[in-house]
């Protein structure tokens, strides 16, 4: 039986709430309940569920091109109360827009004998992208669902979900 991992990126305060300090507009909040099903669903075919997370230092370069977001220990940088984090769930710190860069994601992955990903959450054109560009270098099977992705800009959105079907053979479910 090929296992999978349902990635959920950068669920976090400071992009779905109003008062966040880089929040994507509406929607972030309607991709919630999309997020909330397949969460539910991996659970229960006993899939495991890995949670991304944006995590920056007070200094982080990246606030070079964005205001600072998600800071290291704020209420800004927690996963969204809706997604209900369980103890069976890993959680992966990033600084970089990919989940895989200089994080434990892919051997982790791979010690679970993952080959398949789903991948939902923000930004459609940001930090999905980039994961999904690495995780198709690394030779995973990658799974985009499209209603489950979000961003502020609907144009790089839709340029992002092409980019990864027809560029990096993503299935945009």
């Amino acid at each position: 039986m090929i296992k999978k991992a349902l990635l959920i990126i950068d669920m976090l305060n400071d992009f779905i709430r109003e008062n966040g300090k880089l929040y994507i507009g509406d929607g972030g909040g309607k991709i919630i309940s999309p997020i909330q099903r397949e969460l539910e669903r991996f659970r229960k075919e006993k899939n495991l569920v890995f949670y991304i997370c944006d995590c920056h230092r007070t200094d982080d370069k990246e606030f070079n091109l964005f205001p600072p977001h998600c800071l290291s220990g704020t209420e800004g940088a927690d996963i969204i109360e809706e997604l209900n984090t369980s103890k069976d769930d890993f959680i992966i710190y990033k600084r970089k827009y990919s989940g895989f860069f200089q994080t434990d994601l892919d051997i982790t992955l791979r010690e679970e004998g993952i080959s398949e990903l789903e991948l939902v959450g923000v930004c459609t054109n940001i930090c999905v992208l980039y994961t999904a560009v690495s995780a198709r270098m690394l030779n995973y099977e990658v799974t985009v669902l499209k209603d489950a992705v979000a961003s502020f800009d609907q144009g790089a959105h839709n340029f992002a979900l092409k980019q990864m079907k027809d560029i990096l053979g993503v299935e945009i479910r």
